[in-house]
């Protein structure tokens, strides 16, 4: 057996007692958690104001939808101006988020992996459609695109028409959408940054074969956010649309113009109709409530 060797100073070394955790009184807990009072007055306060402002109304729109049972709902449902509207906004819906989800690709690309001069410029742009009214955005179509805009006559001249058309419906959804896609895009490509990028440019990748096999992939669930988002935008729009289209049923009118014009007529057929086309936007905005959750987890893993 071998015998072990203990230095004097580790025999006299005096041992340090263990750190005890103390746990803090009871009028400290109570005082951090807050009473319970304060505590049911604020869940009160949130409650009521979801209910207020969401539940009630969306409860009442479903009451005054099947108030009269579910034959008025099927039979405005076959109504040709509703028809119509739904067609129209579909329509529009989807070229404004391709054409959305094309631009916001680029610009994010261009924005974090590329410096050039008025980068901030156009960064500020993106987000114009933000801190504007979408009334706004009709009016300055109208100025631009109008009979009497800078491109009017020339349009004119050419028998084109874009104001109160659908070719003016579309710009003033791209616009009110915009930046969308991009600011859901723009947070990962950061986070990734472009080590990747150049290692694969180093190995002779091209950039199409760099985005699809590297940038693509990294922002696929951004992407789909964003595309979401924008296909909710794009079919919930009023402002713009109504300022540019000029609301003729059958021709240039939107679903929601549809609610705001049938809602405005007298008649309960109008109003059944209206109550319908607002009822099917509700059940698309919690499809794309339940969308956004299933692609949010997914989009945190990433």
């Amino acid at each position: 057996m071998t015998e072990t060797n203990v230095s004097d100073a580790e025999v006299d070394r005096p041992r340090v007692p263990a750190p005890t955790i103390t746990k803090p009184p009871r009028a400290a807990r109570r005082l951090r958690r807050g009473s319970p009072v304060a505590r049911w007055t604020l869940r009160l306060i949130a409650v009521g104001y979801v209910l207020g402002l969401v539940a009630l109304p969306v409860g009442t729109v479903v009451q005054r939808t099947f108030a009269g049972g579910l034959h008025p709902v099927l039979e405005s449902l076959q109504n040709p101006d509703l028809l119509a509207a739904a067609r129209l906004g579909l329509i529009v819906s989807v070229i404004s988020v391709l054409i959305n989800t094309v631009f916001g690709v680029g610009a994010a690309v261009l924005l974090v992996r590329y410096r050039f001069p008025g980068r901030g410029l156009l960064n500020a742009v993106i987000d114009l459609p933000v801190s504007i009214s979408p009334v706004v955005v009709g009016i300055a179509l109208i100025l631009v695109y109008g009979e009497n805009g800078w491109f009017g006559p020339t349009l004119t001249k050419l028998n084109i028409q874009i104001i109160f058309a659908t070719p003016a419906i579309v710009m003033a959804t791209v616009i009110v959408a915009l930046p969308l896609v991009v600011r859901e895009v723009i947070p990962v490509l950061e986070e990734v940054g472009t080590e990747q990028d150049q290692a694969a440019q180093s190995l002779g990748a091209n950039a199409v074969q760099r985005f699809l096999r590297i940038t693509l992939p990294t922002i696929k669930w951004a992407l789909a956010y964003g595309v979401v988002l924008s296909l909710a935008r794009s079919l919930g729009e009023f402002g713009a649309v109504r300022v540019v289209s000029g609301s003729v049923p059958g021709v240039s009118e939107t679903p929601t113009l549809f609610v705001n014009d049938n809602y405005q007529q007298f008649g309960p057929k109008a109003e059944q109709a209206a109550f319908t086309m607002a009822f099917a936007l509700m059940l698309i905005s919690v499809l794309f409530i339940v969308v956004i959750a299933l692609l949010r987890p997914k989009e945190q893993n990433q």
